[in-house]
């Protein structure tokens, strides 16, 4: 009866170790193929896809880099350039053939925002000063351009129009000394970049306040 017992002990130990081995060996499949996987995903999250153009990128962060404020048609936003023209940090800089406005800041740089011009026959030139500020300004159209629209369209404008997201000078308005001519807002921002205005400067309502809160009343403003 030992020798019996003794021999399904046996037996029983038998087949005990032969499933331990079988589950260890079956873990370490388990744990080889969750490595292969977690490899080949970790590859794959870093294989760009065939559409990715790498030249692209450098050529868009090389294109920013260098100032470029349009590219297809398209404003790009605002950026900071190197500025090597001896003005005073503080100057308005307007660039009418670029569609572009600067300002200057300290250590050779500036700020480069994408504009909206005056059409033909409505540019110009001087050198002048910020004069006035407002935040959403009201618009009175000067009686010229009133005479001009009715003429030309026949519409009516008005003798004023209340601030606010309709009135086409914008969330903001720095006034030029000695002309009827605006740093402005606009809520047609696809008019930037374009001959559009009858004079006026005009800019991306966000960016426009951006210029606003750096701007201080008496700053030169040079239009070339």
């Amino acid at each position: 009866m030992r020798t019996r017992r003794f021999g399904i002990s046996m037996l029983a130990v038998g087949a005990l170790l032969v499933t331990a081995t079988a589950a260890s060996a079956s873990t370490n499949v388990y744990k080889t193929n969750f490595v292969a996987r977690k490899t080949m995903s970790h590859k794959a999250a870093k294989k760009p896809s065939g559409s990715f153009n790498v030249s692209s990128l450098f050529s868009s962060r090389s294109a920013r880099e260098g100032g470029q404020l349009y590219s297809g048609g398209r404003y790009l936003g605002k950026t900071v350039v190197s500025f090597k023209r001896n003005l005073k940090p503080g100057t308005i800089l307007i660039k009418t053939s670029e569609k572009a406005l600067y300002y200057v800041l300290p250590g050779h740089k500036a700020l480069k925002y994408g504009i909206g011009v005056g059409r033909e026959g409505f540019t110009w030139r001087g050198v002048h000063h910020i004069a006035m500020k407002k935040k959403w300004p009201e618009w009175r159209p000067p009686e010229v351009m009133k005479k001009r629209v009715k003429k030309k369209y026949n519409q009516d404008l008005p003798d004023v129009m209340e601030g606010g997201p309709n009135n086409p000078l914008g969330a903001r308005a720095m006034y030029i000394s000695g002309t009827l001519y605006r740093i402005h807002g606009t809520n047609r921002p696809s008019s930037i970049g374009k001959n559009v205005s009858s004079g006026c400067i005009r800019m991306l309502n966000a960016e426009v306040t951006d210029l606003y809160e750096k701007v201080r009343v008496g700053a030169k403003v040079i239009v070339e």
